[in-house]
């Protein structure tokens, strides 16, 4: 993001920075699992039918599930721990009322 602040409160200018950041992070991943499913279709190393069955596999939706899982508790983490405060987003970031008293 520029170094202009977009929004008065220099929290909100935090936020939409790391919501760009996992957009970008997020698109690079999309961009890199397509070129990868389209090398192995190209050379008849999978089919999108193939890919296709992996959603009812059960085996494969564990594994996914407990990725899911891990990621998303290290994007809470960095919303819910408590700690230095150049972190982005701890919990005193958001409320900083709340460790004055």
């Amino acid at each position: 993001m520029s170094d202009i602040p977009l929004f008065d409160d220099p929290r909100l200018d935090r936020l939409c920075a790391l919501v760009f950041e996992l957009a970008g992070a997020l698109h690079v991943e999309r961009q890199q699992r397509m070129a990868l499913q389209e090398a192995l279709e190209r050379q008849g190393v999978v089919t999108q039918a193939a890919v296709d069955a992996l959603v009812d596999d059960p085996d494969f939706r564990a594994k996914v599930q407990a990725e899911l899982d891990g990621s998303l508790a290290r994007l809470l983490r960095v919303l819910t721990e408590r700690g230095t405060p150049q972190g982005p987003l701890r919990a005193e970031m958001l409320h900083p009322e709340a460790d004055e008293g």
